[in-house]
């Protein structure tokens, strides 16, 4: 019998993980998320609270893309529309 090991998230204990480096990522990215929900309702207290987290989750996700437009590059959030299509 074999053993394995995962790693559960502390922020989604559903959400399981065979590395431990991306069970801290997931868990960062989620941080980040609920702190971008926070701003945005202080910002636009007429979002609802799903439209909030989705937008939260969305930016934290592609913090990297954000983060480059917000360096003064904002031709970088045409990666973002790309990936919709």
């Amino acid at each position: 019998m074999a053993v394995e090991v995962v790693y559960r998230s502390s922020r989604d204990p559903e959400r399981l993980f065979m590395d431990k480096a991306e069970a801290d990522r997931y868990d960062k990215m989620l941080e980040l998320a609920e702190r971008l929900t926070e701003a945005l309702h202080k910002a636009v207290p007429s979002l609802s609270e799903q439209q909030g987290e989705e937008l939260g989750i969305y930016m934290a996700k592609n913090r990297d893309v954000f983060a480059k437009a917000f360096k003064n590059q904002p031709d970088a959030l045409d990666e973002l529309a790309d990936s919709a299509e």
